[in-house]
């Protein structure tokens, strides 16, 4: 794979899980790399085991203005962003009767309208710059459904169709635009998933992580950096042709 030196990568959710793996993966190799989080403290812990350059910039990506403001100053530091990664997102459990209009507005506020104020923060330099790459974190929710989660598996679904159809609009400018869609991951929020199944039903937790990883084929939870990888590839010389998709991260299960 080529190098990422020289390059600057704006990651959203960069403290923890997935996110704090993408930012490593795009550190080694050669990007400097802005970690856009909620929490300083966490974000400053998580980019002092980066390896290369790293700055921390605050904001939360349901915010606008305080994006714009985060991104700005991101620039100021390192120069105009190459690459963002929107990976910040939430996932919230409800059966559809129960999932009120607010937490469906708080669904889509994070994880396709975080996504949105990020992009459009950014990509007018990109295109201008006739450069860039824009990934996002959607999920094999923005693929397939799930029940129990129709908020979040609509939100998912609504950031594959900006993909696609951001991908078609940018397409002459030379920025590309693609998600990556991980199944179950070994992070926090699955751990959450899997101290409430728990909770509610009694299982054990090794009950729990097979029920959550049954329908993947090779039966184990995706590991953050193999994530982190297909965003490195996407954000790679070698992935300029490849725009517009949705690349399922999955173990086989969408296969």
């Amino acid at each position: 794979m080529s190098t990422l030196v020289g390059s600057h990568a704006l990651v959203t959710g960069a403290n923890r899980g997935i996110g704090a793996a993408i930012a490593h993966t795009l550190s080694v190799a050669g990007a400097d790399v802005t970690l856009l989080v909620r929490d300083r403290a966490a974000g400053e812990q998580a980019a002092a085991a980066l390896p290369g350059r790293a700055q921390v910039v605050v904001a939360s990506v349901t915010d606008a203005d305080a994006v714009r403001e985060a991104v700005a100053e991101a620039v100021q530091a390192f120069g105009p962003v190459t690459m963002a990664v929107n990976n910040a997102g939430a996932a919230e459990s409800a059966s559809f009767a129960k999932s009120d209009a607010s937490l469906w507005q708080r669904m889509l506020d994070v994880n396709l309208m975080g996504a949105v104020h990020v992009t459009q923060a950014v990509l007018p330099a990109m295109v201008s710059a006739r450069s860039g790459r824009v990934v996002m974190v959607a999920s094999t929710a923005g693929l397939t459904g799930y029940p129990y989660v129709t908020a979040y598996v609509a939100a998912k679904h609504a950031v594959v169709g900006l993909v696609r159809a951001l991908a078609r609009e940018t397409a002459a400018s030379g920025v590309t635009v693609n998600a990556v869609c991980p199944g179950f991951t070994d992070t926090d929020l699955v751990a959450d998933s899997v101290a409430r199944i728990v909770r509610t039903t009694g299982r054990t937790e090794e009950q729990a992580v097979a029920a959550l990883t049954a329908s993947n084929p090779q039966g184990r939870l995706v590991r953050p950096d193999e994530v982190a990888d297909a965003v490195r590839w996407l954000c790679s010389t070698g992935a300029s042709a490849i725009t517009g998709q949705a690349i399922a991260v999955a173990g086989g299960e969408l296969g």
